[in-house]
């Protein structure tokens, strides 16, 4: 089932996208209502309204080795690296996200994110997957000059419209096989899959929910395949994650 949150008319929505119909529901989770839509006549928004976007960071073997973060030892990570989005870095699919003037490197990372369902709290391995509403696709823009240069990575990775999320949530997928994709004007620059995790969904959440509580609506983006570079002004980035769809995002 694809669940979207749209805009009509100056009202916002959220809805079931059934083939050419939204179905209108009675709210996050919610249940269908008698009101329907032309999906072409509506205009998507990020489907999600978090309180805190949770990232992994360096959670794909390959994607350390090429930012030069793997130890000379070769060892992997004990935990998850973990780093926050604010409610501010979402963007919408395809809006225009401006290239900030501050940067002068302006990366790409394209993720596979989930939706929380309830609250979470001291969850165990085994029922992580119980607290996922469904999974959508993400974009980690980074600006990398600042994430190396400050003290924290507060404006390398959470300025306006830093993640790019959509087009919907898909409720019914597996998450532990899939191929996740980034492609740059029509250039695949990523092309990994879930299987490559260090840290897998389950994992991640019983990490996550032991010291923060997770609310429903909270999206968890789980980190970036190899292949990460940067984005120029004109730019015209695609998120393809397999069994959800397309997210399209450009640069301005």
């Amino acid at each position: 089932m694809r669940i979207v949150r749209f805009e009509k008319d100056g009202h916002t929505y959220w809805g079931e996208l059934d083939h050419q119909l939204v179905h209108v529901l009675t709210g996050f989770m919610g249940e269908r209502t008698a009101v329907n839509f032309d999906a072409t006549q509506v205009k998507l928004l990020a489907p999600a309204t978090p309180s805190k976007i949770v990232c992994v960071g360096r959670n794909y073997a390959d994607h350390i080795k090429e930012l030069g973060n793997m130890p000379a030892t070769g060892d992997l990570p004990k935990e998850p690296g973990l780093f926050l989005k604010a409610p501010n870095t979402l963007a919408d699919p395809e809006q225009e996200v401006e290239y900030p003037s501050w940067t002068e490197n302006l990366h790409f990372e394209g993720e596979l994110g989930l939706v929380i369902s309830r609250r979470a709290k001291h969850i165990r391995k085994e029922d992580a997957l119980d607290y996922v509403y469904g999974y959508t696709c993400a974009l980690d823009i980074t600006a990398r000059d600042k994430q190396r240069s400050d003290l924290q990575w507060f404006r390398g990775k959470s300025a306006d419209h830093f993640c790019p999320l959509g087009p919907w949530i898909e409720t019914e997928l597996d998450p532990f096989h899939l191929q996740v994709m980034t492609r740059v004007n029509g250039e695949t620059r990523q092309d990994g899959n879930t299987e490559q995790m260090i840290f897998d969904i389950p994992t991640v959440l019983e990490y996550v929910s032991a010291f923060m509580t997770l609310e429903p609506g909270d999206v968890v983006i789980t980190g970036t395949p190899d292949g990460v570079g940067p984005l120029n002004r004109g730019d015209r980035v695609e998120v393809e994650v397999e069994g959800i769809g397309v997210l399209v995002t450009h640069i301005r």
